[in-house]
């Protein structure tokens, strides 16, 4: 690659699975002989941000909730979609399986339990792609929901909430996903027939700005190699959720799970053309 491709400029939008697939990709791009360069944007910013070539690469277009947002970017040109990284995700709505089994299953059934949920519906972080499907939900009179409102936390914030009342068999709405540790051992049931709102099963892709595999076509080949799976986000995000550092723990996670990195490494070179696979090896002995 050229010397213009040594800097890898990647977003992290702050989400667990981000982190540690963007903590992956920053172990084994220094081991490549890049330098990665993290920022942590909202979504909305990330897209924007590869527009204007202020960032190469994005580990996190959850499809199909990110489609309107990503949808005039790809339109024009300026987005590319390289990969399709992780699949058997899901995205959307939850209730506890016992809000389920009393007959909460669509979105038709919240309107008359407004009461019994607080008239609350908890999401992530303001400007997500999926507080906004939230919103529009909210405030589409066909849905019969007028007596919510969407509270706007963080993951953990959300998370916390959700347990608590959990804990004292409440009722409770919130916006789960798995791959996640702890929402994918919750017993949670995901709101059904909300396709249309960008909700239900979820797939992944890496997208970078225009031009960046062409331009740097080693890296390139790197980021279209680059596929998780749920089980190794799990594992992962678990320990990031009790405290860790993201890159530490993909490091660690690397090290016990080296035949991950083969498919990974398949075309791709050192930056300077040597053997990628000796590099890595060689870097995660240290």
């Amino acid at each position: 690659d050229p010397e213009s491709c040594k800097k890898v400029r990647l977003s992290d939008v702050g989400w667990t699975d981000i982190q540690v697939t963007t903590g992956v990709a920053s172990t084994l791009l220094p081991a490549l002989g890049y330098e990665p360069e993290v920022t942590q944007l909202s979504v909305a910013v990330t897209f924007t941000a590869l527009k204007e070539n202020d960032i190469d690469v994005f580990l996190g277009n959850w499809m199909p909730t990110q489609t309107d947002a990503l949808k005039p970017y790809t339109d024009e040109g300026s987005i590319e979609v390289i990969n399709l990284n992780l699949e058997g995700a899901g995205f959307g709505p939850v209730v506890p399986n016992y809000v389920a089994e009393a007959g909460v299953k669509t979105l038709a059934d919240l309107g008359p339990n407004a009461e019994k949920f607080g008239g609350k519906i908890y999401g992530i972080e303001a400007g997500s792609s999926g507080n906004k499907n939230l919103l529009a939900l909210i405030e589409d009179p066909a849905n019969n929901l007028q007596g919510y409102e969407l509270v706007e936390s963080s993951e953990a914030g959300m998370l916390t909430q959700a347990e608590q009342t959990m804990k004292e068999k409440g009722w409770v709405i919130f916006l789960g996903w798995t791959p996640h540790p702890i929402m994918g051992e919750m017993p949670i049931t995901y709101l059904t027939g909300l396709e249309k709102a960008g909700f239900g099963e979820a797939k992944v892709y890496t997208v970078t700005r225009k031009g960046y595999a062409s331009e740097c076509p080693n890296a390139g080949a790197f980021f279209k190699n680059l596929k998780f799976n749920l089980s190794m986000e799990n594992v992962m995000m678990d320990k990031v959720l009790k405290g860790e550092n993201p890159n530490d723990v993909a490091k660690a996670w690397l090290k016990e799970n080296p035949e991950a990195v083969t498919p990974w490494l398949k075309g791709v070179t050192t930056f300077d053309g040597g053997d990628a696979a000796a590099a890595v090896s060689a870097a995660l002995a240290n």
